[in-house]
């Protein structure tokens, strides 16, 4: 049996490959790969695809999942705290582009109609290939990135209006018609924003809750994935844009506790159908018009780039963002959108746009489409030359709060991986000593309770980098894995060092045979219940035999270095310290508090004689958030400094109550 569009998706996906792979070594960008793919596939190139229609629903598929994702991503809280970003911003650079695009087009004595409409048509910006560009660089809660999303945000709403102004443009419509569309479309916003609320508040988390607690991960991928499609019908039903009604979707997701996790299952779905999005705008492109006037579409092509660029830049700059912001921004938003399209299609109807015009229109969007990428890569060094300019410094630094230019996220902080007893003892001793920390659990009822308790704990899969990526991965110092699955383990040693190489990861196990591999993989310290547990018991079957206290410490530390010692080297990740103790035989590296009541309180290390009398060497010392390292004789010893030392198990073990109470690195 054979079936037509199955075979355009393999002739799609295979040639995407190949010509995404030679991209990638020229570094050019994936997107113009697509898009490339797409010119040489469609019935203008090569001509190998022949369901460009059933292509394009593949693709609107993509635009919904995009978008989707991006309001995971953009909280209704971001929302509101950067609400001026979005109307004030975002109405001047419509009103900006669109007057100057109306200047521009009625001297050349076109009629007023089609000089708005051209106005209309050009001030969109193609949030799919903005998003694509941020989402690769990285750049999604910039300062540019959240501008730029606030700006296109106003753009997607203000194309309802649009679209009800095309045939008063044409001259279809009386005033009266107009009046009671403009109010039966307020009226049916209204509707649809109070239903969002409602759901995002009270339906959604509770449908979410109940999902999550089964524990079957395809019964929550349908929930979503359902969530986001019957949200976008419903917009689009209410004659509202598909791409918000996929955002407002979104929105209501992240505002429950389960948005990390559902982040990381729709992502890899969202990267396939947003792929057929950008092929299918290469197809749509009309070779033949290119080769005729090449230089007059890249002529006009870079120009109107140049004039959106300069306006989306000024209202940036006009509602306070720094000069850098502003210079990124307007390159983001500098191509011309895929709404162009439905709204051109919308006015041809009507008589305002002839065929030409709108084959003119296509190759234009589809060349400022390839070019975006490139600019964006360039702009780094146009902002660097842009700043060396003699201008006013606020132009440079702004007047928006810090706050809402850079994320508010932790820096330096702890992750913690699974919520059972190790995770909760370890939460607390993290808050009672002012760590910032993160959780991760999987557990619905465990999220919920804890959440309602103030715990800043998530339902997420630690095994997911959308879902790392978003408790901070990237600034984090220590993640803790609690959990009892040694395969999934292992998979969050892999991916926690490929994306953070400097991070600790500290892993709890059941059993010694377990701690090889993880070291292999990347793990710091590995710690065995196996081993732990044989501690314990001997610890205190000693202490019924009164065996001294000083005697028991000596023998613990000797055999937690030999367990641990013997597989610790086997990394080529572990840290500093812990290298160091691979390549030294029976060497202990721990910290110790010094208590007040110490004989070396308020002492130099030279009249403490810690080397030549107990065999200690002083590392470094740690005090009020700074640290000394190798410090000399003649540094003083005050209470409560952390100390940092070396030695023998044996010999540290002896000296310890001479210190406090130390804690192996």
């Amino acid at each position: 049996m054979n079936i037509p569009l199955l075979n355009e998706i393999v002739i799609i996906f295979t040639l995407s490959i190949a010509v995404v792979f030679i991209c990638s070594k020229l570094h050019i960008p994936a997107i113009v790969g697509f898009l490339l793919t797409g010119i040489l596939a469609g019935p203008h190139g090569l001509g190998l695809v022949k369901a460009v229609a059933q292509v394009d629903m593949l693709a609107e598929i993509g635009v919904v999942l995009l978008v989707f994702t991006t309001g995971i991503e953009f909280s209704f809280r971001n929302l509101l705290r950067f609400k001026k970003s979005v109307l004030v911003g975002g109405f001047l650079q419509v009103s900006l582009t669109a007057l100057a695009v109306f200047t521009i087009v009625k001297s050349l004595g076109q009629p007023t109609p089609l000089a708005i409409f051209m106005g209309l048509l050009l001030c969109h910006t193609s949030t799919t290939i903005m998003l694509k560009i941020l989402h690769a660089r990285v750049e999604l809660d910039s300062p540019h990135g959240r501008s730029s999303l606030a700006v296109s945000l106003f753009q997607d709403i203000s194309s309802v209006p649009m679209m009800l102004c095309v045939p008063i443009m044409a001259g279809a419509s009386g005033d009266g018609a107009a009046g009671s569309t403009l109010l039966w479309l307020g009226l049916k916003c209204t509707g649809v924003i109070a239903l969002m609320y409602l759901c995002a508040v009270w339906i959604v988390p509770k449908l979410l809750y109940h999902v999550a607690r089964t524990r079957i991960d395809e019964l929550f991928l349908l929930t979503i994935v359902a969530i986001c499609f019957a949200i976008t019908w419903l917009t689009s039903a209410a004659g509202l844009s598909v791409a918000l009604g996929a955002f407002f979707a979104g929105l209501i997701i992240s505002e429950s506790e389960y948005s990390f996790r559902a982040l990381s299952n729709i992502l890899p779905f969202r990267e396939v159908f947003a792929s057929f999005f950008f092929i299918s705008m290469g197809m749509l492109l009309n070779l033949d018009l290119v080769w005729q006037q090449p230089f007059t579409l890249l002529l006009v092509s870079l120009g109107i780039m140049l004039l959106k660029a300069i306006f989306a830049s000024t209202a940036v700059l006009l509602i306070g963002f720094p000069l850098r912001t502003a210079i990124f921004s307007g390159v983001l938003l500098c191509q011309v959108g895929e709404f162009a399209f439905i709204l051109a299609k919308t006015g041809m109807p009507y008589g305002l746009l002839t065929d030409y015009a709108y084959q003119m229109l296509l190759a234009i969007v589809v060349i400022t489409m390839l070019l975006a990428p490139f600019l964006m890569q360039l702009t780094p060094r146009l902002v660097e030359l842009l700043l060396r300019v003699p201008i006013p410094a606020r132009m440079k630094i702004g007047n928006v709060p810090l706050e809402q230019q850079a994320r508010d996220e932790k820096k330096d902080h702890l992750i913690i991986i699974g919520f059972g007893v190790n995770g909760r003892n370890l939460a607390r001793a993290a808050r009672v000593s002012g760590i910032p920390y993160v959780i991760l659990e999987l557990n619905a009822e465990t999220v919920k309770d804890e959440k309602a308790k103030g715990e800043p704990i998530y339902y997420g899969d630690a095994s997911q980098e959308a879902v790392l990526r978003h408790v901070g991965i990237s600034d984090a110092r220590v993640v803790v894995i609690g959990i009892s699955d040694p395969v999934a383990s292992r998979i969050m040693v892999q991916l926690l060092r490929r994306l953070n190489p400097r991070l600790h990861i500290i892993v709890r196990i059941r059993f010694l045979q377990e701690m090889k591999l993880l070291y292999e993989l990347g793990a710091n310290e590995v710690i065995p219940e196996e081993l732990e547990t044989s501690v314990e018991i001997f610890t205190r079957v000693l202490r019924k035999y009164l065996i001294p206290k000083d005697e028991i410490a000596k023998f613990i530390a000797e055999v937690r270095a030999d367990n641990y010692e013997m597989l610790r080297s086997q990394t080529p990740y572990a840290a500093s310290f812990a290298e160091l103790q691979s390549h030294l035989a029976n060497i202990e590296i721990i910290t110790v508090r010094l208590c007040p009541a110490s004989p070396f309180a308020d002492k130099t290390l030279a009249e403490t004689n810690l080397r030549k009398l107990y065999g200690i060497t002083v590392l470094a010392v740690r005090r009020d958030q700074q640290t000394w390292s190798g410090p000399d004789g003649e540094y003083r010893l005050l209470a409560n400094d952390v100390l940092i030392v070396l030695g023998e198990p044996g010999k540290i073990a002896a000296i310890s109550t001479l210190f406090g109470s130390p804690m192996v690195l």
